[in-house]
């Protein structure tokens, strides 16, 4: 009976949280442009949101800056992972601190932090300053990413392929970027998830025709429910699970990989 009462009552939350987004993707394919009536299945909204020019070149500045966060960042935050994996205890812990700050740290306050740095800066806001404040808010994650590898690595590893005779590069590229590589791919997979999926530091970073799709999404929503943002937000949905199923699935295998006999 207590086994039945907790799965239920799983059931329950799960259906409070996804429910909304189910009814989302059903009225995507439906003919009507009101909620309130089913007119029968169809795929124009789709069609039109890929004929829309501004939801097109929403996409475009949101994957622009996804990618090229997420790969600045990836190289950023293993940098500094590398770093601080063999910093000092003190030292590490301090560090430490000051990387979980920007995870723990309310959006809207990085945000508004961000754009008066910005504007006391004298940067234009705009493309730049969105991609930068990407790069800053997807950094600690992918630092958070690659240090548990890092710490599962045989430092000794190095120390040898050094001993035989490599350079410290080739060693580097050889022997530890191979062992710490899917530590950087989940981070880097993270961090473009996050990208795509953030309105609120976006919004207060950006300028003047540079708009994102969850930006845009918010801007089209204030003027009325427009079947297209239901389209559009299904996309989105399924991109980001696609993805977060991705990662997820790697750290599953990682740990699994990490607590396997038959590998040590």
């Amino acid at each position: 009976m207590k086994k039945h009462l907790k799965w239920i009552y799983a059931s329950f939350i799960y259906l409070f949280l996804y429910a909304p987004i189910l009814i989302l993707i059903i009225y995507s394919f439906n003919d009507s442009r009101y909620r309130g009536t089913w007119n029968g299945f169809t795929l124009k909204w789709y069609v039109q949101l890929f004929q829309d020019r501004q939801i097109m070149n929403a996409l475009y500045y949101t994957m622009a800056v996804a990618v090229l966060s997420s790969l600045i960042a990836t190289v950023l935050g293993t940098a500094g992972a590398i770093g601080i994996h063999h910093m000092k205890k003190i030292k590490k812990t301090v560090v430490m601190n000051l990387t979980y700050l920007p995870v723990v740290s309310p959006d809207i306050v990085t945000g508004l932090s961000l754009m008066i740095l910005f504007i006391f800066s004298q940067v234009r806001l705009g493309f730049g300053s969105m991609l930068l404040a990407h790069i800053t808010f997807n950094t600690p994650y992918v630092i958070l990413s690659v240090l548990p590898k890092l710490k599962q690595l045989d430092k000794h590893l190095y120390e040898a392929a050094l001993d035989l005779g490599a350079t410290p590069a080739y060693a580097f590229q050889k022997v530890i970027l191979p062992e710490i590589m899917p530590g950087i791919i989940t981070g880097m997979l993270l961090a473009f998830t996050l990208s795509v999926d953030d309105f609120v530091i976006s919004f207060f970073t950006t300028g003047s025709g540079v708009s994102t799709l969850s930006i845009t999404v918010y801007s089209m929503a204030r003027r009325g429910i427009n079947p297209k943002i239901n389209a559009l937000s299904t996309l989105m949905f399924l991109t980001v699970l696609t993805l977060l199923i991705i990662v997820n699935k790697r750290m599953s295998k990682e740990t699994t990989n990490h607590h396997d006999p038959s590998r040590v």
